[in-house]
This record gives structure tokens, sequence and C-alpha cells, in this order.
């Protein structure tokens, strides 16, 4: 397994205190908060068991393996021929020189490209594959390497419903927000992570589970008449829960009507929201579809969530982050005049109707993704790289003459 040094900068609000008594060296960061939890002579927090939220000092978060990782699972975005001498080299390298178990999609050794070279057949014996929704790989993986743009890496995190092995992203062609590694340089780069040698950032997750009420409010009937279950017990309404990166979208759908939903955070009904629909996003989603609808960009080693409208009727209504943990509900609102859709990720877009509801919390289980230098750095050169953020034309310098204007 894989663990994050917990040096003394990853800590429990409930460590704080002792920490800040046996090491002095925490003054070295001005990222994390102060382990002092005394506030004046006479207060302190209110210790509390359940705390679940480590402040992370992003300059400190490091990778270790408790033993010598031997399995990796590759991913590769698929039907991208560019992709395929890279990905060749990758097994070749993983399989022949690092004696590693590699793990690849059954479908992604089914394109021609792949199945139809010989050369390559040897190592494709040597390749353990499964199948995604029936295969269940979360165990047998110790890290993870993809090869293609962010959506390489929002597929391998569906694949982990729960703990996700850390993941070391090479971006090939496009450069992407999630994807800091360059190919050129893998051997080395690859080798460095089997040593355990490794920044990482932990990126949070949302939990959401989708409730729906069971439409089919026929009681059933036995052959002898009696009435076997009613329509609308508990039981007859189903739950579906997934792990989502980026952000859960809300949308109107087909629909020419606007969306309206109600949005509850932890039980309260905060407001409606009328527009073309909602994004709850992480703040690694902060820069994919909510930064497009007008959102900030959250560092992802904040922890927080962010509710951003899509075009709201409403011109008041501003994107709002709230912290990480809260519980937050939307449902149909009772006047909506049409039905709303859901989707995780761009992934598994579903109805929701009246009486549906979709509960999303920070998830217990992050994305441990492998940094090139550290977190604060690779952040801001993607947002250089991929944004081109505050790149912009400088004003003019004024000589003395035009001062006085």
């Amino acid at each position: 397994g894989m663990k994050v040094h917990r040096s003394t900068k990853v800590v429990h609000f409930s460590e704080f205190f002792f920490v800040w008594i046996f090491s002095f060296r925490r003054t070295q960061s001005l990222h994390g908060p102060s382990p002092v939890t005394t506030f004046g002579p006479k207060a302190c927090m209110l210790q509390n068991p359940h705390a679940v939220m480590h402040i992370q000092d992003p300059a400190s978060q490091r990778l270790t393996w408790n033993k010598p990782p031997k399995s990796v699972l590759v991913v590769k975005k698929i039907r991208d021929a560019s992709l395929l001498q890279p990905f060749k080299e990758l097994c070749i390298f993983l399989t022949e020189v690092k004696n590693m178990i590699v793990y690849v999609e059954r479908k992604l050794l089914e394109d021609p490209a792949i199945a139809g070279d010989e050369n390559f057949g040897v190592i494709i014996k040597k390749l353990c594959t499964f199948r995604e929704d029936l295969d269940d790989i979360s165990n047998r993986v110790d890290f993870i390497i993809c090869l293609g743009g962010d959506g390489t890496l929002l597929y391998a995190s569906s694949l982990f419903q729960e703990s996700v092995p850390p993941v070391m992203a090479f971006h090939l062609g496009s450069l992407g927000f999630l994807t800091p590694f360059k190919f050129d340089t893998y051997q080395s780069q690859v080798t460095q992570i089997i040593e355990g040698n490794a920044a990482i950032i932990l990126r949070s997750r949302l939990r959401v589970r989708v409730l729906k009420e069971n439409r089919e409010k026929k009681a059933r009937v036995d052959e002898k008449g009696i009435i076997m279950t009613n329509g609308d017990s508990e039981g007859s309404r189903k739950a579906m829960q997934y792990q989502v990166l980026n952000e859960v979208v809300v949308d109107r759908g087909p629909s020419s009507y606007l969306s309206n939903v109600d949005l509850f955070l932890d039980g309260h009904l905060i407001t409606t929201v009328q527009g073309d629909g909602v994004i709850v996003s992480t703040p690694t989603g902060s820069t994919a579809y909510a930064v497009a609808a007008g959102a900030s960009m959250i560092h992802p080693n904040v922890p927080a969530i962010m509710i951003t409208p899509i075009c709201p009727h409403s011109l008041s209504f501003r994107p709002i982050v709230v912290p990480a943990g809260v519980e937050l509900k939307i449902m149909l609102s009772r006047d909506a005049r049409n039905t709303a859709w859901v989707s995780f990720d761009g992934r598994r877009r579903q109805e929701i109707c009246h009486g549906d509801s979709i509960t999303i919390t920070t998830s217990c289980f992050p994305v441990p993704s492998i940094c090139f230098r550290d977190p604060v750095n690779d952040w801001f050169e993607s947002l250089a790289q991929c944004l081109h953020w505050n790149v912009r034309k400088k004003q003019n310098y004024l000589s003395s003459e035009e001062d006085d204007f």
C-alpha cells in the first residue's frame, strides 16, 4: 500500500497541540494552519473525535511505499494513434526492465494496431486484462500511469470507488490540468516513483448518492390476489453511489424551459436554482466546467465544495464556496415545469424526476496525484499553459512629460 508521509505537516485538528509541543520545525511552512488550538488565556477548540479534515501543507506531502510496488495499471486514451508508440514502449519498459505486473483494459488490446503488432505479441501475453464494470481491480493495483489528456485521469478515478492508488499522468499532445509529466524522460521519472521519491497532491472527490423514487406505484399482487408490497415502501427506492473528481452537473436536459431545483445545505433550504442548471465541483473541478460558468479557480489543497449556477435567471446569484464536509442535497422543485438531468464527471447521465434526490458531500477517498515538482508550482504552471492565465499586453511606460495626463 501507499502512505502519505505524516510529517508534522498533515495532522488531525485534535493532534495539533501535541505536534506543536514536540516539534518546532512547523515554522518552516507558510502554507499550513498554525497547530495551536488554544485561543487567548481561556478558550480552546472542543476536541472532536470525528474530525476527518486534514489541512495539508502542500510543501510537505510526499509519497512513500510500505512495500515496493509490484503492479501498475496503465490507462490510455482509446482511438488515439499518437499514443500507440508511447503505450507500447511503456509496457515493454514496465514488464521487461522493471518486472512489474501490468494491468490494461481489455478493449485497449482489441485495437488492431496493438493486436496486429507481432513484435508486441510477446508483451501482450504478459499483460493482465480487465473489463470495466465487471472486474474489480481495486485491490490489485499499486499505482496508475495515465497516457493522454485529463479525461484519462477522470476515467482512472472512476475505476476506484474507494481507496485510489497514486496516479502518475503524462500529457501527450494536449496539455492538461491533471497531467504534469512529459513523456520524453518517462524512464527516469517512473523509476523515481517506484523508488518512492515523489511529491503528491491529494485531490478531494465528491461522494454522490442518487436516490430514485420508484415510479411503478402499482402494488404487486401474487396469484392468490394478496398484495405483496406497497408501491411506495422504502424498499422500492433505488440508490446509486458515485465518486466524482471534477463535478456533478444538474441541467435542464432537452427541455426549453429553465430548470428549477432546490438546493439544501445540511438539511436547510439555501435557495432555488432557476436557470440552465447548477455545477457542484471540487477544487480540482474548479478549472473545468465551473470556471467557464464564472467560478473562481481554487487550488486543489483548499478543502472546499463549489456551487456555481449555469446561466442563472437571477443575475445576483454569484458562485459560492462552502466548506468541505457539508452535505448538499439537490431535488427538483415542487413547481418545476420539467425534469432535470444529472451527470458525474461528464458520464452516467440520467434523468431526475419529482421525488428523486442527489446528495453530495466530500468523499473519504481522494485521488493522490503525483506531482512533477510540487503542488503549488504544478498548479500555476498548468494555469499558464492551459488557460494562458493573466497573459496580456503590457501597458506602455509613460514618459515624464505625459505624467500630467
